[in-house]
């Protein structure tokens, strides 16, 4: 409604609203409603998920068919800007792979799920959960690991948590179920999976001065690499003056645990399930692993970054739907 230009007739037009606003004013709370969840799943177009706190985006999913694998992108901080990226700095094209945190594995039967010039892709099948609530949202989806061929040698099951912490924190819970479909599947002995991390290019050490460190004292490529370790965080500057980061957190559950990291100083880090030996996957004995990916604000201490390990060490598995 546009305003009157006299005089009189805009303080009559004042006092309509006043007098509308009164109204509204007075209009009980609907007594049905039910509270807002603070934390939401969102589906968005193009087969996306938005993780939002109070309708600000904190996570994103990306499941396309149209792509390589599943990933999450972007992974903000405290600050709003996104800790990790796609591929590397200074080389993308050989490293489009690297999609920001992501689930993928170098040779499961021999077929390169790693990269993404084998032709095995890991599919988006179907949405089984989404939930809200004011402490967190999840997600919980059916994927197929497939080789060249089309053929499924995996079936997996997966649940992505975006839990709230304090002062804007939060820590992104990834749990997987794997289970071979026809005949035993074997995860060999590799460095590359089965979950990565692609830091923001500010934060890595050689491009923007960031640290990397783990739980057993290591610092920067030189102390960390491919070294087994609780967690491990990678640190750096994201904004003028502002520094973020990451901590990933292996569940002392998962096999060969502590797991080695393979963690670079041009901005990513891995937990290397299968480093330490090959993993076999008998039909009817799913294999169920659990990470956490702790976003903070600052460098913590590693004092504080260990608690925040054994809070996450204490948590369980939690139960996936039976197949249909």
């Amino acid at each position: 409604m546009r305003p009157p230009s006299c005089p009189a007739s805009a303080s009559r037009f004042a006092l309509s609203l006043l007098a509308v606003t009164a109204v509204v004013a007075a209009e009980p709370a609907l007594p049905d409603a039910r509270p807002v969840p603070r934390l939401q799943a969102v589906p968005q177009p193009q087969a996306q998920v938005s993780f939002q706190r109070d309708g600000i985006e904190i996570a994103r999913y990306h499941f396309g068919r149209d792509g390589q694998r599943p990933f999450l992108f972007p992974v903000p901080g405290p600050s709003g800007r996104s800790l990790t990226r796609l591929g590397h700095p200074r080389d993308p094209e050989s490293h489009s792979h690297h999609n920001s945190f992501w689930v993928a594995h170098q040779f499961v039967n021999g077929v390169n799920f790693w990269g993404d010039t084998s032709g095995a892709r890991i599919v988006h099948l179907r949405t089984l959960r989404l939930d809200d609530s004011d402490t967190a949202a999840f997600l919980e989806t059916e994927n197929a690991w497939r080789d060249p061929e089309g053929k499924t040698l995996l079936r997996e099951l997966r649940r992505i948590t975006v839990e709230e912490l304090e002062a804007g924190e939060r820590l992104l819970v990834l749990e997987l179920q794997l289970e071979a479909v026809v005949g035993e599947v074997k995860l060999d002995e590799s460095a590359f999976g089965l979950v990565a991390v692609r830091m923001a290019k500010t934060i890595g050490v050689r491009d923007g001065g960031g640290t990397i460190r783990n739980s057993e004292g290591g610092v920067n490529e030189a102390g960390c690499f491919r070294q087994p370790a609780r967690w491990c965080d990678y640190s750096g500057p994201i904004a003028p003056g502002t520094i973020e980061g990451l901590t990933l957190l292996d569940h002392p559950m998962n096999p060969h645990h502590p797991v080695p990291f393979h963690v670079r100083d041009d901005g990513w880090m891995g937990a290397s399930l299968t480093f330490p030996g090959a993993i076999v996957i008998p039909p009817g004995q799913p294999l169920r692993l659990r990470y956490g990916l702790y976003v903070h604000a600052g460098r913590p201490s590693p004092e504080i970054l260990e608690r925040r390990w054994q809070t996450f060490a204490r948590t369980s598995f939690g139960q996936f739907p039976t197949k249909k």
